[in-house]
Order: C-alpha cells, then structure tokens, then sequence
C-alpha cells in the first residue's frame, strides 16, 4: 500500500493542531511452544520472550514515532489466553509477576491475555485460573486479562458472569486504597474477538500468527474539530461523509504506522481496530463530538442517534483505507477516559441506563463505569448480563469493565490518573434497596437467539 506526500503533510497538521496520535501498536505473541509441565521453566520462558518480544517492540515503536513525527501512546503485548497454557500445579500469581516484572523492565505499558475463554463452560484449569485472577490484578501493575463468557453462537454462560461480577468485586476489595483500581484491569466479553489491540481485553487468539502486530488508532479531537469547523451547516447526510472522509484520513495515518512498525520487527501486520478512542484531555472526546453534531448534552435525547450515525461513518471510511481491519472497531465511550463523558456523568445528565442503550450502536461496551462499592454481586452480574446480551442477540462484540468501588457511593469521586481518568460514582438502580438478581444465581446458560442459526 502506497501512501502519498500530501497525505503525510495532512497527518502531520492533525498531530499538530488536533491531537492525533496513534493509540496503540500492540504486539501479540504466543505462549503455545513454550509448553512444559515444569513450572519454574515454564515461568522462565514466559518472562524471557515476553521481555526479548516487548523490548524490541518499544524500541522499534520509538523509531517509528521519531520518523513520522506521530505519537505512540502505549507499546503493548498480547498473549495466548493464560488459561490454555496453564495447567493445575502452576502459581499464576507467581507467572503474572514475573511477566508483569518482565514487561516492566522491556517499557511496555500493559500487557493483556491473563484470559478465559468460557462461552461453553469451564474446564478445570479455566476455574483456577479464574479464583486466582482478584490477586493478580492487585498485585500487579501492568498485566490485564478477561473472560469470554458469550457469544451470539453459543449463548451466554451465566456462571461465567456471576464470577466476573465477584472478580471485579474482589480485585476493587485488594486495591481499596487505589481507589479499586484493580478492578480497571479486568473486562468480561461477548463475541470476545481474537486480534483486539486495546486493554484490557485484548489477548492472541488460536487463529492468529505466531506473532502479529495490530493497531488502535485514536483521532477523537480531528473528527470534532472538523465538525465545528467545517459542519456547522451540514445536513446529516453531508455530516456523514465528512466524518467518513476523515476516518479514511485516520485509519490510513494508522495503517502507515502498524506497517512501519510490523516491517522493522519483521512480523506480520494484522489490523487497524477503527474505534476512535479518547483520552481525559479536554478536546480529546467522543462526548464532545456528539455535542458538536448536535446534541445539547452527551446522554439527552437524540445521543444514541448521533452515535450510531457516528459509528457507522467511522467504520465506512476506514474499510476503505486499508485492507485489514478488525479489533472492535467504533467508537468507544469508557466514562472515566472521556472529558465529556466524565462531565456529563458528574452533573447527572448521563446515566448508566443510557450509557447501555448507546452501547447497542457503538463499542464496546459498559466501559470505565465506576458504581458503588456495595452493590451485591448478584445485581453487578445483573447489569453484565444485560451488557452481555445487547453483544449476544445482535451478533456484536459488548463488554463490560465496571469498577465498584470500595467503601464509595453514588456522587463520589474516584482518581485512577493517566489513560485511565477520574469519575464519579454512578448511581445503579437496586443498590440502595440492597437488591439480588435471583435471575443470574438460576446458573446455567442463556440459549443461544433464533439468529445464531445460520444454515
């Protein structure tokens, strides 16, 4: 794929002028030939081509960003889901730490793959795994993991997401003093996809090369920036194809850079994931490009309109711009991560209900919401499985990562710092009643919709 010197020229006044940046390059490396019952090699094999693998990558990342004069903001690896190379006498505490330690000293920022896949049950190492997640979240920095616990093909396995509602409740329990922060490192997927770049979700799936690079590309101010100054008297239609016309822009900024940075590692390029992710910067915001088309306040009437138009625009001019797209590819709406997002939440006029109905045209889910520390485990995997299921009935990748913060109730504040922002506790009806969710302790599993039956 070629790219032209007025191209480079426009990416560069984005960089400049409307904080474009690349997201992530994230490097997926795979565990499965380092198979071994003996666990101290095991833990030794791991860590040395974790850090052989992310070293490179920052070092290469490094280059590229220096060349190109575009920001890298997070150098990241993916491995195989833990859980299908872990076997029954391994620490996973211990292996978490030494990777996280390993990552660490290679300057990558997170790792992701300490990762279920349950959409048809567990297996016994799947629960060990799955007991033992809480601590690795809290005793670790920089390592993320996820459960798959549905999908459109094979339903939505319920235990599967009762237990994600007690990690989420325990790993915000071990890092009460972080303001629950363990909790930010986990998700749990339906329609979980294999080549994801962004954490905390993303893994390297069974289908994928031994090592891939993949790309999440950002550009939230570029998009708002032009509305304001070039839409303001557009119809809706019009609208549309600038948004598209400017995600083309993007996605090929960020197919240029996952290329140069796959080339230089000599690995294959996997994907562009097209979802525009924002930052706590203000301007930086897909609340605030929704504003700008329109729409009084992020979470008014007419904001899942503007979103779902949003999105689709988005993902038709990326296709167009390279010959590989994937990941989950929309607009992401993480509350504690988005300016306007976060505003909106604070002053009441975003709610967590709506934050779901705007998750049914967009990616990826229930993402970055804090809700109050003592909300029962059962009414927490109440909401996942609502989340869950907008994924599994309409064929869609949804998700959640809720963080219930501990010892926090409606209207407080919580600070993560970074890429992962600050919020407000929101409000989640049944939890000042102290309610259950009888529906989600029954076990078992959700069919499988009518639409899951394709032949």
């Amino acid at each position: 794929m070629n790219f032209q010197l007025y191209e480079a020229i426009e990416t560069v006044a984005m960089v400049e002028l409307e904080k474009l940046d690349i997201r992530t390059v994230t490097l997926g490396v795979s565990l499965l030939d380092l198979l071994t019952d003996d666990f101290v090699e095991f833990k030794k094999r791991v860590a040395d081509r974790v850090y052989t693998e992310a070293s490179r990558l920052v070092k290469v990342a490094r280059e590229v960003e220096d060349r190109y004069a575009i920001p890298i903001v997070n150098k990241r690896i993916s491995i195989t889901p833990i859980s299908l190379v872990f076997k029954k006498n391994f620490d996973l505490l211990e292996l978490a730490k030494a990777i996280d330690g390993a990552v660490k000293e290679a300057g990558v920022d997170f790792i992701g793959g300490f990762s279920v896949l349950a959409e048809r049950g567990y297996r016994e190492v799947d629960e060990l795994v799955v007991k033992n997640l809480p601590l690795v979240f809290a005793e670790t920095e920089r390592v993320c993991g996820s459960i798959a616990a549905g999908s459109t093909k094979h339903g939505l396995n319920m235990k599967a997401v009762l237990d994600s509602a007690r990690i989420m409740k325990q790993s915000a329990y071990l890092t009460r003093d972080r303001d629950s922060i363990g909790a930010a490192k986990f998700v749990v997927f339906s329609n979980a996809v294999e080549d994801n770049p962004f954490m905390a979700g993303a893994f390297l799936g069974m289908n994928q090369y031994d090592r891939m690079l993949s790309v999440g590309i950002s550009g939230p101010g570029v998009v708002k920036t032009a509305i304001e100054v070039f839409g303001k008297d557009l119809k809706l239609n019009e609208l549309a194809e600038l948004i598209k016309r400017l995600a083309f822009k993007i996605t090929r900024a960020g197919a240029l850079i996952g290329r140069e940075v796959a080339n230089a590692l000599g690995v294959p390029f996997g994907i562009v994931d097209l979802s525009l992710a924002p930052t706590p910067a203000v301007g930086d915001s897909v609340a605030e490009i929704i504003e700008a088309m329109g729409i009084e306040r992020v979470g008014y009437p007419g904001t899942t309109a503007a979103l779902a138009m949003l999105t689709d625009a988005v993902k038709k001019g990326g296709v167009m711009a390279v010959d590989s797209v994937g990941g989950l590819s929309g607009a992401f709406i993480p509350v504690s991560e988005d300016a306007g997002m976060i505003d909106a939440a604070i002053k009441g006029d975003l709610i967590v209900e709506k934050l779901e109905a705007m998750t049914a045209v967009c990616s990826v889910g229930l993402d970055m919401v804090v809700v109050p520390g003592n909300i029962s485990d059962e009414l927490l995997a109440g909401l996942i499985a609502d989340e869950l299921m907008i994924g599994v009935v309409n064929a869609k990748t949804t998700a959640c990562r809720i963080i219930p913060a501990y010892g926090k109730k409606s209207g407080d504040f919580v600070r993560f710092g970074g890429l992962l922002g600050e919020s407000v506790v929101m409000s989640v009806r049944g939890v000042e009643k102290g309610a259950g969710c009888d529906f989600v302790k029954r076990g078992g599993f959700v069919p499988a919709p009518i639409t899951s039956f394709r032949n």
